[in-house]
């Protein structure tokens, strides 16, 4: 009987790949995973630019259009039924579930993310969701990457690759910068730096990025040539250096914002509340403040061509662009409010993420800088004798943000030297990012993209003995078969039930199951041979237990308690105190070792 075509492919694929070595394979499937994650970024570009030029080229760019109004509650509901009704699956937060996926899903992603993110993800921007298409294509790209993986067979630490390649082959596409998709991956996702990953990593990235200039030519998505004006100059360091602070308090206020709203419209009970909260937030910032549409590209670059007037078009403000402090109030409330209409447009349902956002935000912050020096010069010449380049300062800025917000200062660096097209603006680029990361990291050590995975120990990081711990469950290691006592037991009756049990520990429960205290083997010792102690009770030998873990506790967690309690065993409860088991130190330490062996493996 002759095979299917497609399943005649896949035989002799593994029958040639059998014949390779390791290495070989994996450097033959990057590439492939390069390829497809290029394409995928493509026609996302394609649908995107398609809606929303569909919806907004039409717009005349001296008057406000009321269609701004609606269009954002439009995509969100659309976007929001499309999850619910067709994917039906979670696909928000595209680098958070990538990272989710490495650490509790063995970097299996579903076979639908290939393709639903580009939809979801599209839709929401198209229509004016003030949130970014990265996230969206990172997680399109780390889900082919995981599925070849599957489809080829691989191991845990293969499929990692793998996914790891298609996350950063979509994001070197995307921006067309292949070094920023490299250290993208060994900076966020947390890749072991080896000859054996990076390879792979560079041959996925110049792949897609390859894809990227056949299909759409060779200008970056953020097209800036820098001109003999905008070149660095020492005198300006102090001025970076503010940069780099302002930068960092913007980080701290991008990260705590969108954790409060998206906490606010976690309150909301109502998915139709929730749409009609979105929808008013965004309609009436998007109408007032029309740079917010979208991943917002086009006003960062009016800024970094010297052309902040073109901020103003199809807003109400259109005939003041020319009046320099209302320009600059512009700009600021721009910066601050993006962040709202960003986690506003995501915690409403819709689907996007917050890489763009950042860019934006920076490049604002670096921009209302440098509108604020050109002012104080040009009105004040005999004191302040200096004019800076905005277009410099809007690519640092955009550095700056985006180091504190993901933590990633080397990728924040190499992006915009990548897409700046040169290295000039290298070291202010190194001062800012590495002052704004450290002041975000002071302020809150964990990134966007971090903070809820760390809270739930579920976060891979280069520290190895942490991410293995990651890769085991309570519940797994979790002991139920020690003998459980009531406290009106006598000693005499733990004597005769004593032979039935190896254990040498008893949780005494009451008649609801809650857990009030332990008794210890060699606690009765010294009176279980002495007959007239028998109707003691059982209660005289109990002692509370040194402490306790709740249910589904992260392992990182439970390590620490025995540390700090200096014990080896410790009893499990639920939320509301009932008995559940014991977990043992021994047992981590020996899941601990096989897990390790498993990883490198």
């Amino acid at each position: 009987m002759q095979l299917p075509f497609t399943e005649y492919i896949y035989k002799l694929f593994l029958r040639t790949t059998r014949k390779l070595s390791n290495n070989q394979t994996m450097m033959i499937l990057a590439g492939i995973v390069g390829l497809l994650a290029g394409f995928g970024t493509y026609f996302f570009e394609l649908l995107l630019y398609a809606i929303k030029g569909g919806l907004t080229h039409w717009f005349p760019v001296d008057t406000a259009h009321f269609l701004l109004l609606f269009y954002p509650a439009v995509g969100i509901i659309l976007a929001t039924l499309f999850v619910k009704y067709i994917v039906r699956d979670n696909i928000s937060e595209g680098v958070t579930r990538v990272l989710y996926a490495m650490s509790r899903r063995d970097s299996r992603i579903a076979r639908h993310n290939m393709w639903t993110s580009i939809v979801g993800g599209a839709t929401t921007i198209g229509f004016g969701g003030s949130v970014g298409p990265e996230a969206p294509i990172v997680l399109t790209g780390a889900a082919i990457g995981s599925n070849i993986g599957r489809l080829a067979r691989m191991n845990y630490r293969n499929t990692t690759l793998l996914l790891c390649c298609g996350a950063g082959a979509a994001l070197a596409a995307i921006f067309k910068a292949p070094i920023t998709g490299v250290v993208f991956v060994l900076e966020i996702l947390m890749l072991d730096i080896t000859s054996g990953s990076v390879i792979p990593l560079l041959i996925a990235s110049i792949t897609a990025t390859t894809i990227a200039f056949t299909m759409r030519g060779f200008d970056p998505i953020i097209a800036v040539t820098l001109s003999e004006a905008d070149s660095f100059e020492l005198w300006q360091i102090p001025l970076f250096i503010l940069l780099g602070v302002a930068c960092g308090l913007m980080s701290w206020y991008f990260t705590s914002m969108n954790g409060r709203i998206v906490r606010y419209f976690a309150g909301i009970p109502s998915q139709y509340q929730k749409w009609l909260a979105g929808g008013l937030i965004l309609g009436i910032l998007i109408f007032i403040f029309p740079p917010l549409y979208g991943e917002g590209y086009e006003g960062f670059m009016s800024l970094m061509k010297g052309h902040p007037e073109h901020l103003f078009e199809n807003t109400l403000f259109y005939r003041f662009r020319e009046v320099d402090w209302v320009v600059l109030i512009f700009v600021i409330a721009t910066m601050f409010f993006k962040v709202i209409t960003m986690a506003s447009t995501n915690a409403a349902g819709g689907v996007g993420g917050t890489f763009a956002p950042s860019l934006f935000v920076g490049a604002f912050t670096g921009a209302t800088l440098a509108l604020i020096c050109n002012m104080l010069a040009s009105y004040f010449p005999e004191i302040f004798q200096w004019q800076v380049s905005v277009a410099s300062f809007t690519l640092v800025g955009m550095a700056g943000v985006m180091a504190g917000v993901m933590n990633a200062p080397l990728t924040s660096i190499f992006l915009i030297a990548e897409l700046s097209k040169g290295y000039e603006l290298f070291i202010p680029l190194m001062i800012t990012a590495c002052i704004s990361f450290t002041v975000d990291y002071y302020l809150d050590p964990d990134s966007i993209y971090t903070k809820k995975l760390r809270k739930s120990g579920e976060l891979l990081t280069h520290n190895k003995d942490q991410s293995v711990l990651v890769f085991l469950n309570l519940d797994d290691l979790m002991e139920s078969d020690f003998l459980r006592i009531k406290p009106n037991f006598t000693l005499g009756d733990i004597v005769n039930i004593i032979s039935t049990t190896h254990r040498n520990i008893f949780p005494v429960i009451d008649n609801f199951g809650y857990l009030l205290g332990i008794v210890q083997l060699d606690d009765l010792r010294e009176d279980m041979f002495k007959s007239e102690k028998y109707g003691r009770q059982i209660s005289n030998y109990m002692i509370p237990a040194p402490d306790k873990i709740l249910l589904h506790e992260s392992i990182q967690s439970v390590m620490e308690k025995f540390e700090d309690k200096n014990t080896w065993i410790l009893p499990v409860v639920d939320k509301q105190g009932r008995y559940m088991g014991f977990i043992s130190k021994s047992k981590i330490l020996s899941a601990y070792r096989t897990q390790l062996v498993k990883i490198q493996q």
